[in-house]
């Protein structure tokens, strides 16, 4: 497939909703040959009809309240919640969605209800792409992380920090109120902790796969890889620390580097129009944020 089908575009008018009810097979032929399908043109005014839409599609829902999501989000119904809540100039770096955890969805959706004033674009990178390149570029890499796993480490606050872009309390993220209920939590995770000063809690990853094999046989770069390694800092997080093999040894800057090269040349920067939905089959595709002025508003939800 040439990369400038990607991302598939179907433009229309009317309702969303019964489009995608009535063309699901098509649908998901497109989101299987690109990887993400954008919508534009149909009426989608708010949320609610974004919702429509998503019901329309008919595939189960996976809720942002039983996700962890490093993400500070708000439901604005109970499929639908808000995109990544950081402050408008933080760049949110590419990703696949909760690929941080053990626990992840198979597809999102985006709605633009408010395009910004500029910037803010969503850009999206076929992961089988890039593995494809960095195999070449740099086999040894890809046969660690293939051999190995990876690990991913992360400190929550004790309160949501809609500041950070991984900014989630770990009372949200886990579901707990308290720190015996954390802790039970982390255990059945698999995941290792620490409890630090302040109420917050560093939590490290079981050993995560960071690629995995597509229905077709392709094999895809997903992990959050990129994200962590650019963009996981705040007042708690050194991104430095934040990733490593599965054995435990940081994955360094050099090592890094040419995945994040190959994935910037390979991204599709999708600029919103309001009214816009967006369809990402998660095990293909990394996503991210642009920074933005004006005010801006992507809703999203997860299918499982």
């Amino acid at each position: 497939m040439n990369q400038t089908e990607f991302p598939a575009i179907t433009t229309g008018t009317g309702d969303l909703a019964a489009y995608l009810q009535s063309n699901k097979d098509a649908v998901d032929a497109d989101l299987f040959d690109a990887g993400a399908v954008l919508f534009r043109g149909f009426d989608v005014p708010d949320p609610q009809a974004f919702d429509a839409a998503i019901n329309g599609y008919g595939e189960a829902g996976f809720t942002y309240e039983d996700s962890l999501s490093n993400a500070v989000r708000t439901n604005v119904t109970p499929r639908v919640f808000t995109a990544n809540e950081a402050p408008p100039t933080t760049e949110i770096f590419l990703h696949h969605e909760m690929a941080q955890t053990p626990i992840y969805p198979a597809k999102l959706f985006f709605y633009c209800e408010i395009a910004p004033g500029s910037g803010g674009a969503t850009p999206i990178c076929r992961s089988d792409w890039v593995l494809d390149r960095l195999s070449n570029e740099a086999p040894e890499f890809v046969a660690r992380v293939e051999e190995q796993g990876v690990r991913y480490t992360n400190v929550m606050p004790g309160d949501d920090d809609a500041g950070s872009g991984q900014g989630r309390s770990w009372r949200s993220t886990l579901s707990a109120e308290t720190t015996q209920a954390a802790e039970a939590r982390l255990a059945q995770l698999g995941y290792s902790w620490e409890w630090r000063d302040g109420g917050s809690l560093r939590a490290t990853t079981p050993t995560l796969d960071a690629i995995r094999l597509l229905p077709d046989g392709r094999r895809s770069f997903f992990n959050q890889l990129i994200a962590a390694f650019r963009g996981w800092a705040d007042s708690r997080n050194d991104s430095n620390r934040a990733i490593t093999f599965g054995d435990g040894t940081p994955i360094t800057n050099d090592e890094m580097a040419p995945a994040i090269t190959i994935a910037d040349e390979l991204t599709y920067d999708l600029a919103w129009q309001a009214g816009d939905v967006a369809l990402i089959d998660n095990f293909a595709v990394m996503h991210g944020r642009r920074p933005f002025n004006g005010k801006r508003r992507v809703l999203a939800s997860l299918i499982a």
